[in-house]
């Protein structure tokens, strides 16, 4: 092997990994070799496959780090084993990981698309997404915004297999590779169990408060839940040219989620929270509105090209959670006064 990388064939690190990985994959997984590229074609590296510098693209990325301090369920927790948004795009990754490489999918672009899945996420969560839907941009969606953070606002020029994973991983689309589909199921498995295991640790729910037919058919903890969710979709995808879960699994799966909303999503708690953080979205959504210079410059040379709500959307949907409660006691909480000297 040469200095820069090359055997004495001639290849590169990258070219031999790739062609050992694909030899071994499923006639149904993406192959690195059949992409369509980037919008902005790079030099090839020598050790890291295209799906890799993609990943590594999203780690580095500002966006990424910020789903640290970004909530899941649970608004601006201070208890540390909450889930965030961070460690919410890890548990999604490490199942779809998972699935792909049970299914000799290509786990590279797995990889990539569901850890960039969540990067348009908005503050509190859902509920910061549904304030900026219902009352400030009705079109927006996370993972549409997830897919403008990579294109336009942080320019990570990925491939288009996982930006198309990114933007499909909800809604009624489906990614054009089996391995965007995965990362849909992936995120799924992942919510609903860790929000169960939240939920249970806040004291909104008791595991013995889940039916126990769902406990008979998926298990009756978190991980046994997984390992189900998991294995079923490895049965009925197994030599296909489809992602699938069984469908008496698929079933409880689904009514597991409706009792999580149930439970849950709708608990009082939940709600009462989430009427405020819907507040402070909204205040702070029609405040920049009206003084956009207040913008940081990155966001506010977009206004040249594109309507400022749309801006001020992108402003809000990246902040964390701390952010943006700094920013609205800024704005609209006065500072003690302590009266003339």
């Amino acid at each position: 092997m040469s200095d820069n990388g090359v055997n004495a064939c001639g290849k590169t690190i990258a070219e031999m990994l790739r062609e050992r990985s694909e030899a071994m994959m499923s006639p149904f997984a993406f192959r690195e070799s059949d992409s369509r590229g980037r919008e902005m074609p790079l030099p090839t590296s020598e050790v890291r496959g295209e799906y890799q510098r993609d990943r590594d693209r999203i780690i580095h990325s500002k966006s990424f780090r910020r789903l640290m301090h970004k909530t899941q369920v649970f608004l601006a927790p201070e208890v540390e084993h909450y889930r965030t948004r961070l460690t919410h795009t890890l548990e999604v990754t490490q199942i779809a990981r998972t699935i792909a490489r049970a299914l000799r999918l290509n786990e590279d672009l797995c990889e990539a698309a569901a850890l960039g899945h969540d990067l348009g996420h908005t503050p509190f969560g859902h509920i910061g997404e549904k304030a900026l839907q219902r009352y400030c941009l009705p079109e927006f969606t996370h993972y549409s915004q997830s897919l403008r953070v990579v294109e336009k606002l942080e320019r990570l020029n990925l491939t288009w297999e996982v930006r198309d994973g990114i933007v499909n991983h909800q809604g009624d689309h489906l990614a054009a590779t089996l391995e965007g589909r995965v990362v849909k199921f992936a995120d799924r498995i992942a919510y609903i169990n860790h929000d169960i295991d939240d939920a249970v640790r806040a004291g909104i729910l008791a595991e013995s408060d889940i039916p126990e037919d769902l406990h008979r058919i998926l298990g009756a903890n978190h991980s046994a839940r997984i390992n189900t969710m998991v294995m079923s979709i490895v049965r009925a995808s197994e030599g296909k040219d489809t992602i699938a879960m069984e469908t008496d699994i698929k079933a409880a799966t689904d009514e597991l989620r409706n009792f999580l909303f149930e439970k849950v999503y709708y608990n009082a708690h939940v709600l009462a929270e989430e009427e405020r953080a819907m507040g402070l979205i909204v205040r702070l959504f029609e405040h920049f509105v009206k003084n956009p210079g207040e913008m940081p410059e990155s966001y506010r040379v977009l206004l040249e090209n594109e309507p400022t709500e749309r801006i001020v959307a992108d402003f809000i949907s990246g902040m964390t959670d701390r952010h943006a409660i700094s920013i609205y006691k800024q704005l609209f909480i006065p500072n003690t006064w302590s009266g003339l000297n």
